[in-house]
């Protein structure tokens, strides 16, 4: 090439590359470069303003990750849960409050079509206004007036004492009419709980203070005759597990009518079966199971008690629970005497000692004499309903859980119903709101319990006497609040 075409070529060179620099290039409509996001600001303007909005569980902060170790020391029991309930708390909706007008087709791009709302209603009883099954009937009616395309799971509950049996039908277990005795011998309608091979029997159906005739009560007397005759139903309905539930005794005799009904013979020294009720106990000098009822030994019974009482002493089933029976001092004493002979008998002739078992004196030792006749285990009685029910498996995958009882109060937090059912649902990362009549716990201590928030009947109608008496539209208006909240689920 010549000098003279090297240096044409040059300036061409150089003229191109300076018009290059004042040429704009169209983008196109598809150009992602070429669009303004519309809604970034509108995002930025909700997670300022979500700040100020207290009340609106529905409008949550941003989804927190958990790093595995919080703030504790690893492994430990507080970390894991703070965790789960900070799982739970993820839960919350998510979409911008401003955003909530879009239609989808409007929408954020990706935003996708929300599902229907899941939610599991557990309430126990509200005590003096509303069995379970209408509790929860009333919570159900209120949450479809604000999501009428809601799922709602009603599995109505009880910790294990009285109210707990018709709970489990209410929950699809079948009820089985058992004529019995009750605690001073009259006949008494009864009945028991039965899905499969399983059973719930409880104990105040038969031998509770809601049988006494007239409600005269009669602690050294009173027995558990009649319990024995519920579980014995329960064994000719072919139950191969049976769940026990004692609360709401009129009895302290140890068990020893249960023992009875089902074939054990109590004996004196000259060999005479004893009369019924605890006091018979202090001429207690053998005891005789060769009679006892040869099915027991092929089904697991399981005692659902929340107290961890031993069967005698300052602390045991007489002392404690006996006053609450009709039991005078001296008639506490008898009877802690009758106990305390009765335990020694059961660890000579059946090798069981129960005196010192926590729990042992649940029902006026009911628990004892299970534990020593029928080989049962004591557990928690809310962790035993939620299992009868199949909670673990109606939670899995629902949005929120509502639950309540009739007070929420310092005794509630020490494992009543309300609390059982937010620690097996906060395992799951699933909310839990509760409602009842009143609350007084703080919402401190209601959060380190498991719920996310509590509302109480007496917000709408302050007169606790009218919150009673009309507890079931109280609680219908309440749920409706909590379903309109929480309304952005899922």
């Amino acid at each position: 090439m010549t000098p003279q075409a090297t240096a044409r070529m040059t300036s061409s060179t150089a003229e191109l590359n300076q018009d290059a620099s004042l040429v704009t290039i169209p983008r196109t409509a598809n150009s992602t470069a070429s669009r303004p996001n519309p809604i970034a600001p509108v995002r930025a303007r909700d997670r300022v303003s979500c700040r100020n909005l207290k009340g609106l569980r529905a409008l949550s902060q941003p989804r927190r990750r958990l790093s595995g170790t919080g703030g504790t020391a690893p492994g430990s029991s507080a970390t894991a849960e703070a965790a789960v309930r900070s799982r739970a708390r993820e839960r919350r909706p998510m979409r911008p409050a401003s955003l909530r007008h879009l239609s989808a087709a409007t929408s954020y791009p990706g935003a996708a079509k929300l599902r229907s709302m899941r939610v599991v209603v557990a309430p126990d009883k509200f005590e003096g206004s509303l069995s379970a099954g209408q509790a929860a009937a009333a919570i159900e009616a209120g949450l479809r007036r604000a999501r009428p395309d809601a799922e709602v799971v009603r599995l109505p509950l009880g910790d294990g004492g009285a109210g707990t049996l018709e709970a489990l039908v209410a929950a699809g277990f079948q009820r089985v009419p058992v004529a019995a005795s009750g605690p001073t011998g009259e006949p008494v309608a009864g009945a028991i709980a039965v899905d499969g091979t399983r059973a719930f029997v409880e104990m105040a159906e038969a031998s509770g203070l809601k049988r006494l005739p007239g409600g005269r009560r009669a602690p050294l007397e009173a027995t558990t005759y009649g319990t024995g005759e519920l579980l014995r139903a329960a064994l000719d309905h072919g139950a191969r597990e049976i769940v026990l539930g004692v609360g709401g005794s009129a009895t302290t005799d140890g068990g020893a009518g249960m023992a009875a009904a089902l074939g054990a013979r109590l004996l004196d020294q000259a060999g005479t079966d004893l009369p019924p009720g605890g006091a018979a106990l202090l001429r207690l000098a053998r005891i005789d199971v060769s009679g006892l009822d040869p099915r027991l030994a092929e089904v697991r019974v399981t005692v659902a008690s929340d107290v961890d009482n031993p069967l005698t002493g300052p602390e045991g089933a007489a002392h404690v629970y006996g006053p609450q029976k009709g039991a005078g001092p001296d008639d506490v004493l008898l009877l802690d005497s009758a106990l305390r002979r009765y335990a020694r008998v059961l660890a000579d002739d059946l090798g069981q000692d129960v005196a010192g078992i926590p729990g042992a004196g649940a029902a006026g030792g009911l628990a004892a004499g299970a534990i020593a006749f029928l080989g049962a285990e004591l557990r928690t009685g809310i962790e035993l309903v939620l299992e009868l029910v199949g909670f673990d498996k109606a939670v899995d995958g629902a949005d929120l859980v509502v639950t309540g009882e009739g007070k929420l109060d310092a005794q509630s937090l020490r494992g009543k119903a309300p609390v059982g059912v937010a620690r097996a649902a906060a395992a799951h990362g699933v909310p839990v709101v509760a409602v009842a009549g009143a609350v007084e716990v703080a919402d401190r201590e209601l959060r380190a319990a498991g719920f996310e928030e509590a509302h109480a009947l007496l917000e709408l109608e302050p007169d606790p006497r009218r919150s009673m008496a009309e507890a079931a539209p109280l609680l219908e208006r309440l749920a409706e609040r909590v379903g309109r909240a929480w309304a952005s689920l899922p």
